[in-house]
């Protein structure tokens, strides 16, 4: 490794363990004034361990108690750096004026954990009880003699620990009460190691989706970070589940479906190459796990491109972030001819938390009109 990434690496690790120091003080000092806590080295191993969990779950994969208990400390950890400074100067400033030091601690340390308890509940509720967001398109071109397609969307699923065969089977359930006529998943349809996925039997529940014209997905960036692959296309396949890679298939002799390798695949196609070779007159739908080119599928004549990834931040305010890091980074952009819809995703990452974002299953009715007929739309 090259000294600077070695100097980078731990630059990080004194910062986390600073801000793990800096919660756990706080959470010592409340136990401490509440309950008379007097054990500090066994609850600083503790805290050591929680704090850490994530990347021993990631080790031992036999033990996969500690990846969720290192999953949730990422939540902890986010609102803990937000709420603490808070906390810490008000307790400051009341104390100066003379209330009493325990009294102020076990009040204001009471408050903060009602606020994580609650926010916690409220999180888990969005995280596993999905909604349906619907949406309606014109597409200006004729899809032969298919003039309507309801295509059902969910992306970001991340099936594996937490996210498991319950989701899977709510998933499997919404979808088709939607009886869409085309199944679309744009990626991260599981959680980095494909193990859990199999070994929970969840291709095997996803089989049970169901839509005359098919289901198909694209890889994620979490696909990739799992290194497996060829395993997960595999159980993909005998599910019955069609994963394009860098590929173009027509459907129905009606539409292009194109679906683009992740952005983190360096070898990953252009898509003026990817496009180079299909009849531009009929409707072309994409799906781009990230929706990281827009203005590019836009000016290569897609019509509607469909992307998940930013989980719209997942837990507020990261949504500022990742409002800044796309053009879109939920909901629905129209630029020139393209639709281009993202969704908050289906799962999550990390702690099974949604605040403020929701889970979703996107609902996509389509219209192929020609020219003619946009044109005489838009006069009427």
């Amino acid at each position: 490794m090259k000294p600077r990434y070695i100097i980078n690496f731990l630059l990080m690790i004194i910062v986390y363990s600073a801000l793990t120091f800096y919660i756990g003080w706080n959470g010592w000092l409340w136990l401490h004034s509440s309950f008379g806590l007097e054990t500090k080295w066994t609850y600083g191993i503790l805290i050591t361990l929680i704090s850490f969990s994530y990347i021993i779950g990631h080790f031992m994969k036999s033990l996969p108690i500690f990846k969720m208990i290192g999953s949730y400390w990422f939540g902890v950890l986010q609102y803990a750096i937000l709420f603490l400074p808070i906390a810490n100067l008000i307790a400051f400033a009341l104390i100066f004026f003379g209330l009493p030091k325990t009294t102020v601690v076990i009040w204001i340390g009471g408050i903060v954990l009602t606020s994580f308890i609650v926010l916690f509940i409220v999180g888990t509720f969005n995280a596993y009880s999905p909604v349906v967001r619907k949406f309606s398109i014109e597409i200006p071109k004729q899809g032969q003699s298919r003039t309507q397609l309801k295509i059902a969307m969910a992306s970001d699923m991340h099936f594996g620990r937490l996210s498991g065969p319950a989701h899977a089977r709510r998933l499997v359930r919404e979808v088709n009460a939607l009886k869409p006529d085309i199944i679309l998943l744009p990626g991260d349809i599981i959680d980095d190691d494909p193990e859990p996925f199999i070994k929970k039997n969840m291709g095997k529940i996803m089989s049970g989706l169901s839509a005359p014209l098919g289901i198909y997905g694209v890889l994620g960036n979490h696909e990739y970070y799992g290194g497996g692959i060829p395993k997960y296309l595999q159980e993909m396949e005998q599910n019955g589940i069609t994963i394009l890679m860098d590929e173009v298939v027509k459907i129905a002799e009606s539409f292009y479906l194109v679906g683009r390798k992740d952005k983190t695949d360096s070898n990953r196609m252009p898509i003026d190459n990817l496009l180079s070779n299909i009849d531009h007159s009929l409707p072309i739908i994409m799906m781009d796990h990230q929706p990281a080119e827009v203005k590019q599928a836009a000016k290569n004549q897609v019509d509607l491109l469909l992307s998940g990834h930013t989980h719209r931040g997942q837990m507020a305010p990261n949504h500022l972030i990742t409002r800044r890091m796309f053009e879109v980074d939920w909901g629905y952009l129209q630029r020139e001819q393209l639709h281009t819809i993202v969704s908050s995703g289906y799962g999550f990452w990390g702690p099974p938390l949604r605040i403020g974002s929701r889970s979703e299953i996107i609902e996509l009715d389509v219209t192929f009109t020609d020219f003619a007929e946009a044109s005489n739309s838009n006069i009427n």
